[in-house]
């Protein structure tokens, strides 16, 4: 695996290229750089559990994850893509799907409130943020 910035954050250079932050002010960047918590995975690692209260959302740097949703087939997750994401806004706040680590790989954790803030104070996020949502309705539907 590839080091982080010094300080464990993620650096705002690959920040600024996960789709979801693209065109966010440098002092979000930065802002999520001190709040990001990175998470080392291994091979089967579950990272998230159906049914269990969702508290935070994660983007994966590197390595691959598999989403297990009840009743669909896994889909699965790289570089520069995000998870976690519904739990966090819906008012129950519940995982909806099994995350299970496929490779070795690094996430990096941003805590609800601080997701909340994020798409306050950056609009643009939440309409990037309707993209993902939008295309993994899509692609489960028949």
């Amino acid at each position: 695996m590839s080091s982080s910035e010094p300080g464990g954050a993620p650096g705002a250079s690959w920040l600024a290229s996960v789709p979801i932050f693209e065109g966010v002010s440098e002092d979000t960047l930065q802002h999520l750089e001190t709040i990001a918590v990175p998470v080392d995975t291994t091979p089967g690692q579950v990272l998230t559990q159906a049914g269990a209260a969702g508290t935070g959302l994660f983007v994966v740097q590197e390595g691959t994850v598999e989403v297990e949703r009840p009743g669909q087939s896994a889909i699965e997750i790289g570089p520069g893509q995000c998870f976690g994401e519904l739990a966090l806004l819906t008012d129950a706040g519940i995982r909806s799907a099994r995350v299970r680590a496929k490779t070795a790989g690094r996430c990096w954790a941003i805590p609800r409130a601080d997701f909340v803030d994020l798409l306050h104070r950056e609009p643009s996020v939440a309409v990037a943020l309707l993209a993902v949502l939008a295309q993994r309705l899509a692609d489960t539907l028949p």
